[in-house]
């Protein structure tokens, strides 16, 4: 029951940021990194519940949090990639008492939120095969953690079990198209991280993340027609459209 009010008041929120149409906090740069293992019944990811007092409050996450000075510059995109991956590496440890060879990081993806959201994170995510050992949470910042399929923790956002962003969904969305770690990374060696600039939509039935690709993307317009691109977050079921459109 609390999962599923935290959901509501999270779609709540993104309806009043659309509608407002204010613009939020400067955006401050960000790293995730999604631990994955191989197990019987496939690949597994790290998720932790994050402490309902904090950014990003009660929801279930990779490991990651805002890039510090001691992490480097962000001053070129290079820069800002090789200091996010330093960031990432840095967040496992603290969050999960993780050690990730630095070498071992592949950039996965980029996401930048629509800037009516109030506190703007400018996130790489990466995907790094979980190292052998017990996760440590300090129980301050994180609060639980569990190994999950990314098909199971979807089914568990539909149940109302945990509470997950739109960039964690389309991520484990993603993921479970993968059998095993070897085939997770080698897709996503072969391919540039993809980057996604968030712009919501209301619809009758609720709010939709709308990404390159979409008609609708640079009017923030849910109703044109053509190529789709978006996650439509209608009640307990979230539906990810990406296609041309055509019938």
């Amino acid at each position: 029951m609390v999962c599923s009010m935290t959901n509501e008041r999270h779609q709540d929120s993104l309806a009043r940021w659309a509608k407002d149409g204010k613009t939020g906090t400067p955006p401050v740069h960000a790293a995730t990194v999604i631990p994955i293992r191989d197990s019987d019944a496939g690949i597994e990811v790290l998720m932790l519940r994050r402490n309902s007092k904090i950014a990003f409050g009660g929801m279930w996450v990779f490991p990651g949090g805002r890039v510090d000075p001691e992490d480097g510059s962000t001053s070129s995109e290079e820069a800002e990639q090789a200091t996010a991956r330093r960031a990432a590496v840095r967040e496992a440890q603290e969050e999960a008492g993780l050690e990730l060879p630095l070498d071992t990081l592949i950039a996965y993806s980029h996401w930048t939120p629509p800037p009516i959201t109030p506190r703007r994170f400018l996130t790489w995510f990466f995907l790094a095969p979980a190292p052998q050992g017990e996760i440590v949470i300090d129980g301050g910042e994180i609060h639980e953690h569990a190994w999950l399929r990314p098909e199971d923790a979807l089914a568990k956002r539909d149940a109302g079990e945990i509470e997950i962003a739109p960039p964690t969904w389309v991520t484990l969305n993603e993921l479970s198209g993968h059998a095993t770690i070897a085939q997770a990374l080698e897709s996503t060696r072969g391919r540039e991280p993809e980057r996604f600039e968030t712009r919501i939509a209301m619809e009758p039935d609720g709010p939709t993340a709308i990404w390159h690709g979409d008609s609708g993307w640079p009017q923030g317009d849910a109703n044109l027609p053509g190529p789709r691109h978006r996650l439509r977050m209608h009640g307990t079921q979230w539906t990810y459209e990406r296609g041309t459109g055509a019938d």
